[in-house]
């Protein structure tokens, strides 16, 4: 027996999660918020989640993880000035006065909380840093190329580099919140691709 037939949209459903997960956190998110959010029973929830909160929370991060790489590797493709599309990418983390603003801190969060707690989690974020560093370092390897750039250190380091001050940035957003300490910070990190 096949059982009953989904009438709800999971990728839809998946998104509404998101947002009591990125408002909540994973563990004080309720099961009653979940379900209301996305509009489902518990029966219909656990027929399409069988792992319960935690499918649905690793199925958040996946989509989320998979929708800011590809929308900033457009954002980074359709940039006519690639260097200070990634400079300006980082001077906005400083000027977000919370993660409601900054899209990218769900996904710092969830390296930070839950990457050790979780193995399918902590694969999720280090696939996510890879794609990062690779966008990162093949920007940087192409300005090298055309000269943009100073900078001769390896690109592939320089894409590491970056995804390391991405990750940092959010650790370092929890302590301080001052947009001008975390400008200058990241401005200091920016010059290696001056």
């Amino acid at each position: 027996m096949a059982g009953r037939p989904k009438i709800f949209n999971e990728q839809e459903a998946v998104e509404k999660a998101t947002e009591v997960f990125r408002d909540k956190g994973y563990d004080t998110a309720s099961a009653e918020e979940l379900l209301c959010a996305m509009g489902i029973g518990k029966g219909s929830f656990y027929l399409a989640f069988k792992g319960g909160k935690q499918e649905l929370y690793v199925r958040s991060i996946t989509q989320f993880a998979d929708h800011f790489h590809q929308k900033f590797s457009d954002s980074i493709s359709a940039s006519e000035d690639k260097i200070q599309f990634i400079k300006q990418f980082f001077l906005n983390l400083a000027d977000a006065s919370d993660c409601d603003k900054e899209r990218g801190c769900y996904l710092g969060n969830a390296l930070v909380q839950l990457s050790e707690k979780d193995h399918k989690i902590k694969k999720i974020t280090a696939e996510l840093l890879k794609k990062l560093q690779s966008l990162f370092a093949e920007t940087i390897r192409n300005a090298q190329k055309n000269r943009q750039i100073t900078s001769t250190e390896d690109p592939e380091v320089i894409g590491w580099y970056l995804s390391n001050l991405w990750n940092g940035i959010h650790v370092t957003r929890r302590m301080e919140s001052s947009p001008e300490i975390l400008r200058s910070i990241i401005e200091m990190n920016l010059k290696i691709i001056n």
